[in-house]
């Protein structure tokens, strides 16, 4: 059997945490910015978990992180 490739897609845009949990960065932080507040552009810089729904998909395009 070959070895599953690693979606390189995937694997620049999200990180594993210490205890295995998929971490992101939020959206909405690259343009437009005028208009937002300084406390959700502040909250915005921070990453988030991913969700259960998700976690499936994502370990599937990168089995080896």
């Amino acid at each position: 059997m070959p070895k599953i490739r690693t979606n390189r897609a995937a694997a620049k845009r999200f990180k594993v945490t210490g205890t295995g949990k998929l971490v992101r960065a939020k959206a909405n932080k690259s343009h437009i910015l005028t208009k937002k507040s300084r406390k959700r552009k502040r909250e915005l810089r921070r990453d988030t978990v991913v969700n259960a729904i998700s976690t499936g998909s994502l370990r599937r395009m990168m089995p080896y992180l």
